[in-house]
């Protein structure tokens, strides 16, 4: 366990032993969540824009003139 202290602007430096476990690079991004009353840190995975352009191209079903009227005031 590592403390570290709290600057002013309420930032504060990732220990490097949690870099390191967590593989962090420079331009990486990590989520803050809460659980049971302790914060948890987590490297963020890039997500893969070729997959999710692939999977946007078979959601075309769903994309007419009478689904935006069927659905517009949901």
């Amino acid at each position: 366990m590592k403390i570290v202290k709290v600057t002013s602007k309420y930032q504060t430096t990732i220990p490097q032993e949690v870099r390191k476990q967590l593989k962090l690079q420079v331009g990486d991004s990590i989520v803050f969540a809460i659980i049971d009353g302790h914060v948890v840190v987590k490297k963020v995975e890039s997500l893969d824009k070729a997959y999710l352009k692939a999977l946007a191209n078979t959601l075309t079903e769903w994309d007419s003139k009478l689904d935006e009227e069927a659905y517009r005031d949901l």
